[in-house]
């Protein structure tokens, strides 16, 4: 309803995703989206739609989701996040809250996206307090090779091989803008990848291929290959497992998310 009666509110969400089965809401399944939607139902009297920037898949975490939904015009940004934060589950938390414009979109109008994957190559990283949020794989790989692996990332390529299933009706061209591993702690590497769009566990196949170069299982060639070539007869390394994968930040045009009005977030 897109009138004085009701609001659209942006929200910023932190989730862990190792009890989840991925973002989008299903049937007989604990879902984020789920979750969420069942408090909004709770606290508004009525099932709303809760419409996310892109679709997490099971065990993946997310410090920068972001979501929309219209609630009633009595509802503030603030009190909004107040209550849901209240009653979520202790793995969902709302980091921030705020008045959009009605013809935001959190997927068709985000111009960019960032995810992070850990990999923990100390023993440390398999223990409870660090093996639910990184690849454990507790082993020392070569920080030279990882990010020589990357460096052909970068820039507009077809990712079919690097995805388990692509979008045939957008394609399988993304555009990398950076891509980059650094050390984490003591613990490992971190890698960081922004990119107009993804395939389907893109970033997890290049991860576990990224890995296994730098386990010196394959040369870095076949990486050049995978992008160069769609149709060739190299394939990638398995994928990442799930529970390593961070989607950090969306970025999106300045004026997408303009307020729609200047209510007091009250």
């Amino acid at each position: 309803m897109k009138s004085g009666d009701e609001v659209r509110i942006l929200l910023e969400l932190h989730y862990q995703g190792s009890d989840f089965h991925g973002w989008q809401i299903q049937p007989n399944v604990r879902t984020v989206q789920g979750e969420i939607e069942a408090v909004i139902e709770r606290i508004t009297g009525s099932r709303r739609s809760v419409v996310g920037s892109g679709r997490t898949d099971s065990g993946v975490h997310a410090t920068g989701q972001v979501a929309s939904l219209a609630v009633p015009s009595s509802w503030s940004a603030r009190r909004l996040r107040r209550s849901l934060n209240a009653l979520l589950p202790s793995d969902v938390w709302v980091s921030r809250a705020r008045e959009v414009s009605w013809d935001f979109h959190p997927r068709f109008d985000a111009v960019e996206r960032e995810y992070r994957y850990l990999v923990g190559t100390s023993m440390v990283s398999r223990s409870p307090f660090h093996r639910p949020y990184c690849w454990a794989l507790g082993e020392p790989i070569e920080l030279d090779r990882l990010c020589a692996s990357a460096a052909p990332l970068p820039g507009q390529h077809s990712f079919r091989r690097f995805a388990k299933a692509g979008q045939e009706h957008r394609g399988e061209t993304c555009t990398v803008f950076d891509a980059t591993w650094a050390p984490w702690n003591d613990l490992g590497y971190s890698f960081s990848i922004r990119a107009n769009r993804y395939l389907h566990h893109m970033v997890r196949y290049l991860v576990g291929t990224m890995v296994d170069v730098a386990r010196d299982r394959r040369g870095l060639d076949e990486i050049v290959a995978l992008l160069e070539d769609p149709d060739t007869e190299v394939v990638t390394s398995p994928p990442a497992p799930p529970e390593g994968l961070y989607l950090e930040r969306v970025v999106y045009p300045s004026a997408a998310s303009t307020p729609s009005a200047t209510r007091p977030d009250r």
